[in-house]
């Protein structure tokens, strides 16, 4: 599939599912260390504030969810060169995303803000939860049993199993999660802009001095 063509595209295995598996575990091991931590009151504003847990998702309120993870900004590095072989462009990494959906979320439908120019979502592991997008008229729906892209008046949904990456224009095309049946799902979103777009050069790593640190770092 011609991402230039459709703006969105379908990468299988990104990464392994080894490595998904054992990133999707690592975030739930995290996020249970931080509701033992909430329970008995072991963690303060100020290590919340360097990332440990998003308390401001106003997209799906009340899911464990992180801003610039650090083992998630280095799959946001380790995905850079398939991003740009996926799109043909020159990427510069602007952040990582992550959340462990439960059952009864929803993503709202949306476009995103400017570090999420060219984006992906990759499925790290648990339940299967399609994810829709409403792409431009007559686009071509990806050859492959795996994959299952269903046509849809209001768009497309798309699932993807553990280590396959759904990319597209973030600013451009609307997309969506609706309501969760599962138990738990983990994804990442990875976020870059090409390198031609004005003002992407002032935007790299979402304004901030360096990979890795929280979103407060980032220049007002």
């Amino acid at each position: 599939m011609s991402f230039k063509k459709n703006k969105y595209t379908i990468i299988k295995n990104a990464i392994s599912k080894d490595l998904a598996a054992f990133c999707a575990n690592y975030f739930l091991i995290k996020k249970q260390v931080y509701d033992t931590c909430m329970k008995y009151r072991y963690i303060s504003p100020f290590e919340n504030m360097l990332g440990f847990y998003e308390t401001k998702d106003e997209q799906v309120e009340n899911t464990f969810s992180a801003y610039s993870d650090i083992a998630m900004e280095t799959l946001l590095l380790k995905c850079h060169s398939v991003m740009e072989k996926a799109t043909g462009l020159k990427l510069n990494p602007s952040y990582s995303y992550a959340r462990a959906y439960k059952k009864g979320d929803e993503l709202k439908r949306h476009k995103d803000r400017f570090s999420c120019e060219i984006s992906t979502t990759m499925n790290l592991g648990g339940d299967k939860w399609p994810i829709h997008l409403s792409p431009k008229e007559n686009v071509g729906i990806p050859d492959g049993k795996k994959i299952t892209v269903k046509s849809k008046a209001k768009g497309i949904a798309v699932d993807l199993d553990p280590g396959d990456m759904l990319v597209y224009r973030g600013t451009e095309l609307e997309h969506w999660r609706e309501k969760f049946k599962g138990k738990e799902c983990v994804q990442v979103f990875l976020h870059y802009n090409n390198t031609k777009t004005p003002n992407a050069e002032k935007n790299i790593f979402d304004t901030r001095p360096h990979i890795g640190l929280p979103n407060w770092f980032r220049s007002k």
